[in-house]
C-alpha cells in the first residue's frame, strides 16, 4: 500500500466537484421518481456545499494574499490567484441559477427564460475564461464545459416555458452535435492505442498509458451518451423507466471523472492559502500519515492451526533442533599439543 503515490497526482478540486455532482444526480433521480419526499432544497444540498467549500476556500486565499505580500513571488502567483477568482466568479452565477432553479421548481412563479440568465452570463464569460487560460497555459475544464453550451441552455429555458413545442430530441441537438465530437476523440483514442500496441520502438509504459487513455475515454463518453438518448426518451414519452435507472450510466461516467482525479496534477495552490501541492500539504498537516506511507505491507496465508503448518512446524523444530547440536559439536575448542620436553 503505497499511500504516497495514491495522492501524489490527486486533484482535490476535481474529486470533491465530481462527487458532489454524483451525490446531487443520485437525490435529484429519487426526487424525480417521488421516492423522496423532501423540496428541492433539501436535494440541491451538495450543490449548496460544493459553493461553500469554493467560497471559503478563496476567502482564506485572499486573506493570506493580503497579509503576506511575499507569497506572491512563489511560482505563478498572479496567474494562480487571478485563475481562482475567474472560478469564483463563474461559481457565483451558478449558485444564483441554482438558487433562482429551486425557488421556481417549488413555486413555479418566474418564467425559466429568467432563470436561466445566469447561465446566458456565464457562457461568454467562460469563453473570455477560456482564452485567457490558452494564454496562460491553464487548464479550465468547467469553463469549457460552460462555453459551448449557451445555446443548449437556450433550447432548454424557450421549452420548459413551452415558446418551442419540439420534441426533446431535437432540442439535444447542440448536445448531440457536441458528443459527437466526442466520440471521434474516442475513436481517435482508441486507434492511436492499438498502434502503439502493434509498435514494438515504444516501451511497455507508453503503452500502457495510451491504453488507459482510450479505456478511461470510453468510459466516460459512452455511459453518458447513454444517458442523454434514455433522458430524452423518456422526457418524450418513449420509455417509462424510472429516473435512477435513466441516471445510472452518468453514475458510471462521475465515477470514471472520480478516478480520474487521483491520476491528474494540478490544482490551484491559492485554494485556502496552502500554496503547495495538497499531497505535501496532507502529509505536513498530519505526519502520521508520513510513517504509514512508509510502511509497506504483505498478506500472507495463516496456516498457524492447520495440520499441514503443525507437522511443518515439528520438522522445523527438529531441523533447528540438528542444527543447534551441530553448532554445539562444532563449536568445541581446540587447544594446541603441548610437550614438556621440547625446549622453548
Amino acid at each position: 500500500m503505497n499511500l504516497k503515490g495514491l495522492f501524489q497526482d490527486f486533484n482535490p478540486s476535481k474529486f470533491l466537484v465530481y462527487s458532489f455532482l454524483l451525490i446531487f444526480t443520485l437525490l435529484l433521480a429519487l426526487k424525480l421518481d417521488e421516492t423522496l419526499t423532501c423540496s428541492f432544497w433539501a436535494v440541491f444540498t451538495p450543490l449548496w456545499i460544493w459553493n461553500v467549500v469554493v467560497f471559503s476556500g478563496a476567502a482564506v486565499g485572499t486573506i493570506v494574499w493580503i497579509k503576506h505580500p511575499e507569497y506572491r513571488v512563489e511560482g505563478e502567483g498572479y496567474v494562480d490567484f487571478k485563475a481562482m477568482h475567474i472560478c469564483v466568479t463563474l461559481n457565483v452565477l451558478l449558485f444564483i441559477f441554482g438558487i433562482l432553479a429551486c425557488d421556481n421548481l417549488e413555486t413555479h412563479r418566474h418564467l425559466w427564460i429568467l432563470v436561466f440568465m445566469p447561465l446566458f452570463f456565464v457562457s461568454p464569460l467562460s469563453i473570455a475564461a477560456c482564452i485567457w487560460g490558452f494564454r496562460h497555459d491553464r487548464s479550465l475544464e468547467l469553463e469549457a464545459i460552460l462555453s459551448v453550451n449557451i445555446l443548449q441552455f437556450i433550447f432548454i429555458a424557450l421549452r420548459l416555458d413551452e415558446v418551442i413545442t419540439w420534441s426533446w430530441v431535437i432540442v439535444f441537438i447542440p448536445l448531440w452535435i457536441l458528443m459527437c465530437l466526442l466520440c471521434l476523440i474516442v475513436i481517435y483514442y482508441i486507434i492511436w492505442s492499438i498502434l502503439f500496441m502493434r509498435s514494438t520502438d515504444i516501451m511497455a509504459e507508453q503503452r500502457r498509458a495510451h491504453v488507459m487513455m482510450a479505456f478511461t475515454a470510453m468510459a466516460l463518453v459512452v455511459p453518458l451518451l447513454t444517458w442523454e438518448v434514455l433522458l430524452a426518451n423518456r422526457l418524450d414519452g418513449g420509455n417509462d423507466y424510472a429516473f435512477v435507472a435513466i441516471f445510472a450510466p452518468l453514475y458510471i461516467s462521475l465515477l470514471t471523472l472520480i478516478g480520474t482525479a487521483f491520476g491528474q496534477r494540478g490544482g490551484n495552490p491559492w485554494w485556502f492559502g496552502i500554496r503547495k501541492d495538497f499531497c505535501q500539504f496532507l502529509l505536513e498537516v498530519c505526519p502520521f500519515l508520513q510513517e504509514y506511507g512508509n510502511i509497506s505491507y504483505k498478506l500472507q496465508r495463516n496456516m498457524a492451526n492447520s495440520p499441514d503448518s503443525q507437522d511443518m512446524d515439528r520438522d522445523s523444530l527438529s531441523e533447528q533442533g540438528s542444527k543447534y547440536k551441530i553448532s554445539i559439536s562444532s563449536s568445541r575448542i581446540v587447544m594446541p599439543v603441548i610437550s614438556i620436553e621440547t625446549p622453548d
